[in-house]
Order: C-alpha cells, then sequence, then structure tokens
C-alpha cells in the first residue's frame, strides 16, 4: 500500500512511501526553477506517481503537515504566501516598515494551533489533490515536529535512539525530544516557539543583509573570519540558556530582533556571526548531553532544520557518551512531505524502519538525454562506458580541469552527492576561485566540500569511529598533515563537510578509486550542480543550459561525455 506525503510550505515537495522503502522523494523547486518553492507540490506529486507507475486514483493514503493558524491563513489566502516569499528572498525592492512586517510574521507564528484550523487547513488540500484526480483517499494531518522525528527516527536504521527535533516553528513548537525503542517512537518533550533558537539564527541572518531560512550557512561560514573571543565575552550569551532538558530564551522573538539589531549596528558583520555562532554551539551541545544523560541513551539521531549547521552539529558528535549519531540529510522543511508519508504509515502498520537513500528523484536514460544533446549543435559529445566515464573525469580532475557530472537519479535534499554534482580536484586554490567567482557565482567565503572515499576517510580527517556521513551533514577537521591536499575543499578554520562514499554510488566510488591511483588519496572536490541562487539541476535539458550558462567546457551525463565548444 502506498502512502503519499505532501508539503505545501516551505521548500515544498512530495514523498511515495510503500512496504517499507522511500520509492521517490523530491522538491518542488527542481520543477519550477524557484529556489525554495512555497506553492503546492503538484509537479513533485505527478514525477512520484509516474515514477511508480501510478494514477492518483490508486492512492489511498495521503498524509500532510502543519495546520497552525499562520500556515491555515496561507492556504485561505495564497498570495500572502507568494507576497511573504517575495519579501524573505529579497526579489522587490525593500519595502516600508520592513520591521513591522518581521514583527508581524513573528507575532503570528507565535499563536499556533487554533480551534478549526485543522479541519480547514484538512479540506483545503483535500480539495487541491481532488482538482488533481485524487479520489477516496484518506487524508492524515501529522504534527510538524512528529514529521520531523519521523524522518530521524525511521530512516536511521537504529533500533534505539534519542529523537531531538530543532527548527524556527511548526504547529506552535520549535522542538522536540522523543525516545524511538522497540518499534515505537514516543515523544518526552515539546519546546515552545518563544524558546526558538532557530528564530534567532534566522533573525541574524537578516540582519547581515542575508536571505533568512536560506542563508543561514553564509553566517556559519561567515564567523570563521572574526577574530575569536571567549563565550563569557559574548554580548549575545544572556540571549539563551538550558535548564536541564529545556531551552529558555530570555527575550521573545520581537523583543529580540529590536536587542539583536542594535547589537549588530555596533560591530563588523564578522565579528556578529561568530557570536551567533558561538552561542547556537554552546547551546546546542550542552543542551544534547543533558538529554542524553537525563534519558539514558547513547545514541542520537536529529531532524529540524538547526541541524543544517554543520558545525553546531560537529560540537553534538563530540560529546562525551554518544556513541551513534544521525543527521536526517534533508533535515529542514523540504524533508517533512517525506516525514508526513513515514509518520502517517507508522501510525496505521506500526513499521519503524524504512529502506532509504539518497538518490530518490527522477532519472534519465542515455537516449533520453543523447535526444536533447543532439539538437544543439553547439556541442560535441560521444558515448562512454561507466569504467570509461569515471577514468575519463579522473585524468581531466588529475589535469586541474573541472566538470559537471550527471548521472542517475537526483539526490534528495540540499546536498549534490555525486548525480548532481560539479568535480574538481581537492588541492587547488586556482580552480576553487574560478568556480566561485565565474561559475557558481557565490561569495569568496563559503568553502566547497570533499567527496572522499570511506577507506580513506582516517586519513584525511580527524575520524572518531562513530559513523560515517554519506549525506554531508558534520563537519570534521582535516589532519594537519592534510591541510595542502584539502585547500579547496576546507575552511579558514580546518574543517570540511564531507561526504563519505561507500557502496551506495559505485560509479561516484569508482571515479574516486581511479583519482586515487593518480593522487594517492581517494577525495575530490564535490558542490552542487547549479549557478547560485537557483536550485539543482533536475534533467538533462537544465543541465545542458547550466553547461552553456557558465561557459563550462566539459560534462559528463548518463554515459556520454559532452564538449561546449563555447567553454572556456
Amino acid at each position: 500500500m502506498y502512502t503519499l506525503g505532501v508539503w505545501d510550505g516551505h521548500d515544498s515537495g512530495a514523498a511515495l512511501v510503500e512496504d517499507g522503502n522511500v520509492v521517490f522523494a523530491a522538491n518542488e523547486e527542481r520543477f519550477t526553477k524557484r529556489k525554495l518553492e512555497v506553492k503546492f507540490p503538484s509537479n513533485s506529486i505527478m514525477a512520484a506517481l509516474g515514477h511508480a507507475g501510478l494514477k492518483p486514483t490508486d492512492v489511498e493514503n495521503v498524509a500532510f503537515t502543519t495546520t497552525e493558524f499562520t500556515k491555515t491563513l496561507e492556504r485561505l489566502l495564497p498570495f500572502m504566501k507568494e507576497n511573504y516569499y517575495t519579501f524573505r528572498r529579497r526579489k522587490m525592492l525593500r519595502p516600508r516598515f520592513e520591521n513591522l512586517r518581521h514583527n508581524l510574521k513573528y507575532a503570528m507564528t507565535s499563536i499556533g494551533m487554533l480551534p478549526g484550523t485543522a479541519a480547514a487547513s484538512r479540506s483545503i488540500v483535500a480539495r487541491q489533490l481532488r482538482a488533481m484526480g485524487f479520489s477516496g483517499f484518506k487524508l492524515d494531518v501529522v504534527e510538524h515536529h512528529d514529521a520531523h522525528a519521523a524522518t530521524a527516527a525511521f530512516t536511521s536504521g537504529m533500533p534505539r535512539a534519542l529523537v531531538i527535533t530543532l527548527d524556527g516553528v511548526g504547529d506552535g513548537l520549535c522542538g522536540s525530544v522523543g525516545i524511538l525503542n522497540k518499534g515505537s517512537l514516543q515523544r518526552k518533550q515539546s519546546i515552545g516557539v518563544r524558546d526558538s533558537i532557530g528564530i534567532f539564527y534566522e533573525q541574524v541572518t537578516n540582519l547581515l543583509g542575508m536571505r533568512e531560512l536560506e542563508d543561514e550557512g553564509k553566517v556559519m561560514a561567515m564567523s570563521c573570519y572574526s577574530y575569536p573571543f571567549q563565550y563569557s565575552e559574548n554580548q549575545l550569551k544572556d540571549f539563551f540558556s538550558v535548564s536541564g532538558t529545556s531551552i529558555r530564551a530570555k527575550y521573545g522573538p520581537m523583543a529580540q530582533y529590536g536587542m539583536l539589531q542594535r547589537i549588530a549596528w555596533s560591530m563588523p558583520r564578522e565579528q556578529f556571526a561568530y557570536m551567533a555562532q558561538q552561542l547556537l554551539e554552546h547551546i546546542l551541545g550542552e543542551f544534547a548531553a543533558n538529554c542524553l544523560d537525563a534519558y539514558g541513551m547513547r545514541d542520537l539521531v536529529l531532524a529540524g532544520g538547526i541541524f543544517a549547521n554543520v558545525k553546531a552539529n560537529m560540537v553534538i558528535r563530540n560529546l562525551d557518551g554518544l556513541r551513534h549519531w544521525y543527521v536526517f540529510p534533508h533535515m529542514g522543511d523540504g524533508g517533512i512531505a517525506l516525514g508526513s508519508a513515514l509518520y502517517s504509515s507508522y501510525s496505521r502498520t506500526g513499521r519503524s524502519s524504512y529502506g532509504f537513500g539518497a538518490y530518490l528523484g527522477s532519472g534519465y536514460t542515455q537516449d533520453e538525454t543523447e535526444q536533447a544533446v543532439r539538437r544543439d549543435k553547439s556541442l560535441q559529445y560521444e558515448r562512454e562506458t561507466p569504467n570509461d566515464q569515471a577514468s575519463h573525469a579522473a585524468e581531466l580532475i588529475a589535469k586541474g580541469e573541472y566538470m559537471l557530472w550527471f548521472q542517475g537519479r537526483m539526490e534528495f535534499g540540499p546536498r549534490a552527492l555525486g548525480n548532481r554534482s560539479i568535480i574538481a580536484r581537492s588541492d587547488s586554490e586556482e580552480v576553487k576561485d574560478r568556480l566561485n567567482m565565474y561559475v557558481k557565482k557565490r561569495e569568496w567565503f563559503q568553502p566547497f566540500c570533499p567527496s572522499i572515499l570511506e577507506e580513506d576517510v582516517p586519513s584525511v580527517l580527524e575520524y572518531d569511529g562513530k559513523g560515517y556521513d554519506r549525506y554531508m551533514t558534520m563537519a570534521y577537521l582535516v589532519r594537519r598533515g592534510m591541510l595542502a591536499s584539502t585547500v579547496s575543499v576546507r575552511h579558514i578554520d580546518g574543517s570540511a563537510r564531507p561526504q563519505m562514499v561507500g557502496s551506495e554510488n559505485p560509479l561516484y566510488a569508482q571515479l574516486l578509486k581511479k583519482v586515487r591511483r593518480k593522487s594517492g588519496t581517494g577525495i575530490i572536490m564535490n558542490t552542487s550542480f547549479n549557478i547560485h541562487g537557483q536550485p539543482i539541476v533536475m534533467d538533462p535539458k537544465d543541465a545542458l543550459e547550466t553547461l552553456k550558462a557558465t561557459r563550462t567546457r566539459h560534462m559528463f551525463i548518463n554515459g556520454l561525455f559532452i564538449t561546449n565548444k563555447g567553454g572556456v
């Protein structure tokens, strides 16, 4: 029996689950080409059904999440959601009364659940599904943090673990703590929206001139360029505290925003970013340690947008007594369509473990790809076997070239993991700068990331044996002897966010083995196949457009090697 999960908010998307396996998952941005899309995910839904060979009438169970007042109002009045999307992404001139808009948001999201909001949301979502041809389906409503918890707990492969979720806000909460044990997921406590450290980090992002719910990773990266200082000297240290297994905010979101404005005005932005990042790491480390101790747990799984912060995750990983950890790879709201499907299926069947991998999106055959290439006379191409592609790419990498790498099914989540990637050698400052300036067109202070063969991880990183990170969810320190070999894939503080590659992606692993034969270590630079500010490419048409827009010379795509005559 299939369960379809739907999310129609920030980073909307759809996911399909059947018989203990995740069949398909994708986000609407890949189809509409609007990063972090907020519209109803009709394209993602139809792609999920098409992949499984289903019609809308074949689906008996549908689940969606988040029925708080603000989300229900946005469903009733879609223009409000669209307007705030444009405002938040700064796709308009700076409006008058900007502070009023932000404070109105904080006031409205603090309302949480009201009588009738769940029923209203259910009616609107059901009507949208029926308009797409669905009929006779059961529609489940899943609470926001139950959906987050389900993504981490049910895909982790752990039989017993502490489950923590933290984000900005969802259904009146910013977090939860639960226990997964013997097939049962039970919430033990909730954290209200007033104590949201996620909203705090959004506010910092906004005050640094960046886009909230999108550029928080830039704040983390920028923080490394401040001069360091002790936590006792941090002007933000009193904004949050940990009391046992609770996080407490000193101020409500509106008062907090005003105070942060005054503090940010008086200092360099790198210093402000450092203070916010230092506070986040301190609070999350203490909170996670207390929760592990309080519930007598040694294994930990995490979900929610806060855990996109890989430096804070590293602090948690280094806690004494922690044995194993897992961060769900699509930790933000873009992952909760899948969380809704998983929790709904769990509630119906009792199943608490699901087969999961990163490559859950659309895939394209070599013939489909060749048809798209053949129409463009500015491109030359030739067919290559998978082994030839790996060898050829390794040769070009050794020569200092970068290239586009498009293979198989699209990754689910914000990270390119070897199927929609731009790849290059890991020891070239020149290649890194070229990619940043002319291809990715992004801020200079953001580092790229390494893909490393699993067996080479201990020789490259300070690895602690607590589990391989297949999904780039955790920061590690690079070994001193490998600093020169990782100049394009580590940050100024010597940390890196690695993809540790095993048998889950055989062709990509083969490429890394070919690179190792030439360089001695199975490591390359890997960044997402997109232009900064745009979604990762989905299909061959997107790939070809990006190839030409970036004037990239080489692309390996589904058994074809393409040379762009206009490349440089």
